[in-house]
């Protein structure tokens, strides 16, 4: 270690976030229940983070493109399959999934078994969309596929049409 790095102050900037097993926000979409970890506001907007439970026979959103973040699953427990254009691929648990701009894609829960993924999304662009949906629900007002449209266009997202 060099003098300099003995001596130099310590950083001044954010506090160190701390989430811990109950904490976070949750965000219920249907059979889907979303915890935040992290909102983008501890990370300077760069990153945001949240952990999904899918039930069992869970449908995903529809095949979907983001034109400014990526998108990263990390399979927990259970079996997710991604559908990628026209390709499927069911990722176990260990399993990392990156999904760069641009790139349709969705995913669902065929099992008869929870599953569980820790989501990324860089930047944090797309954690307001979940809050979005949750308001609609919350308000009463029916998730219509045009409503879902809408709210993924705020959001630098649009279904991938050519697909469907």
């Amino acid at each position: 270690m060099t003098e300099e790095a003995k001596t130099s102050e310590p950083q001044t900037g954010p506090a160190v976030s701390v989430v811990g097993p109950g904490d976070g926000e949750t965000i219920v979409l249907g059979t889907t229940r979303m915890r935040v970890l992290e909102d983008g506001s501890h990370t300077g907007h760069r990153l945001a983070i949240a952990e999904s439970v899918l039930a069992p026979h869970t449908q995903g959103p529809p095949q979907h493109r983001h034109a400014r973040h990526d998108e990263g699953f990390y399979i927990l427990s259970g079996t997710v399959r991604f559908t990628v254009g026209e390709q499927d691929h069911d990722a176990a648990a260990g399993t990392l999934v990156m999904v760069p701009p641009g790139t349709p894609h969705t995913f669902a829960n065929p099992t008869g078994e929870p599953a569980v993924m820790l989501s990324t999304f860089t930047p944090d662009l797309y954690v307001q969309y979940f809050r979005e949906l949750q308001e609609v629900l919350a308000d009463g007002r029916p998730l219509t596929p045009q409503a879902n449209t809408d709210a993924m266009s705020r959001y630098a997202t649009e279904p991938a049409t050519d697909l469907t």
